[in-house]
């Protein structure tokens, strides 16, 4: 019995023993596991305030840096009452709806965009007077102004010039002419290409800028009026149509400029020709330099023998606004004589009889009824043509 005790005496030691070794080795790993938690604990707490003391040192001026407050402004005192000297310079509302000056620093792209807005508030807080905006794409002057002149004379305040010619032009238009400081800015413009009809937008986005413009007409430096300005002036405020002209026309000159590559947007069938002078109102103007649709593609692959200005607006108004269009332009030509341009007209060529059968030769429509004045403009009229058309204007066209 004893011998077995004392058998059993070193085990337990040798147990107990190994328990404490145990023991002592977790004992150590508990403390040395806290150490290197507190280490990296105050290491980030370190690093976090270096941070913010040079986060302050670099962004945060020291208080001695701080520049004292602006003094007040002065104080005048008049009536033992006290007022703030303040100047207040007024911009007017008219002067941004109706800008006085036509040449701008405006890109293509700002002056597009401007003259694209449309205000949500149908009525102007003041009263205005409808214009018709008459815009001269010319090569230089307009070698016709002294009958424009005549034809201008007693109607200020109803109508707007523009005028877009050639950059290099800089012959001095007199102060009292009516197209004295009426030039926009404007760039190269050649026959038969395409940026004759950017020139156009540019020409509508400049009048549109002067939201009293209701009516916009597209003249050369060879174009004459038909009629009186009161004449003219209340058959286009009056009218219920836009005057674009518009129509298919079968044929190399007509179909045959089509380019298959404008399919999906236009197709063959949609493909229309006619005059660029048009004759318009606002909100179709708005439409026009605001379209990013057509304009691009006819940009793009209406090249060559295409002449965008003969197709592009007749296509664009006939897909999108063909209900309120007349297919009908208001200004005459004559084409009779075959070839790539109209007829000119000379000297011995204005004749009274003439000139009576362009005002009251041929009837159409206005308004859903039959009328005997359908043409407002004609041209080509050259410069030799002038001294007689003045000597008829007072008699015939009723100037004045």
């Amino acid at each position: 019995m004893k011998n077995k005790q004392q058998e059993r005496s070193p085990a337990a030691a040798r147990l107990l023993s190994a328990q404490q070794h145990m023991f002592n080795f977790f004992s150590h790993v508990l403390v040395f596991s806290a150490g290197l938690l507190i280490g990296i604990t105050l290491t980030f707490c370190l690093k976090d305030l270096s941070l913010n003391v040079q986060f302050h040192q670099l962004f945060l001026p020291s208080l001695s840096s701080l520049s004292p407050p602006p003094p007040s402004p002065p104080i005048s005192t008049s009536n033992n009452q006290t007022k703030a000297t303040t100047t207040l310079t007024r911009n007017g509302l008219r002067g941004f709806l109706r800008p006085t000056k036509v040449m701008h620093d405006m890109t293509e792209e700002e002056l597009l965009w401007r003259a694209s807005m449309v205000p949500r508030i149908k009525e102007p807080p003041y009263e205005q007077t409808p214009k018709v905006a008459f815009m001269f794409l010319t090569k230089g002057p307009v070698f016709l102004g002294p009958l424009w002149e005549r034809f201008f004379k007693g109607n200020e305040g109803f109508y707007s010039i523009y005028v877009h010619s050639h950059p290099s032009f800089n012959e001095t238009v007199p102060e009292s002419s009516v197209f004295h400081g009426r030039r926009i800015p404007s760039k190269e413009v050649r026959w038969g290409n395409f940026n004759i009809v950017g020139a156009e937008r540019c020409l509508l986005a400049n009048a549109l800028l002067d939201f009293s413009n209701q009516r916009f007409v597209l003249l050369s430096e060879s174009c004459i009026p038909l009629f009186n300005f009161s004449t003219i002036y209340n058959y286009l405020m009056n009218s219920t149509e836009t005057f674009v002209e518009a129509y298919d026309m079968p044929g190399a000159v007509g179909r045959g400029r089509y380019n298959p590559r404008m399919r999906p947007l236009i197709w063959l069938s949609q493909w229309r020709k006619g005059s660029q002078w048009f004759q318009i109102d606002r909100s179709l103007a708005i439409e026009i330099v605001s379209d990013q649709q057509y304009f691009p593609v006819f940009k793009k692959h209406c090249r060559n023998r295409c002449y965008g200005d003969e197709h592009y607006l007749p296509t664009f108004v006939s897909i999108k606004f063909w209900k309120r269009n007349s297919n009908r332009t208001l200004t005459w030509v004559d084409w009779s004589r075959g070839g790539p341009h109209p007829a000119r007209f000379m000297r011995r060529d204005v004749t009274v009889e003439f000139l009576k059968r362009l005002r009251h030769g041929r009837t159409c429509q206005y308004n859903g009824k039959t009328a005997n004045i359908c043409h407002l403009f004609a041209r080509k009229f050259m410069p030799q043509a002038l001294d007689r058309l003045l000597r008829f204007a007072p008699q015939i066209m009723q100037f004045n």
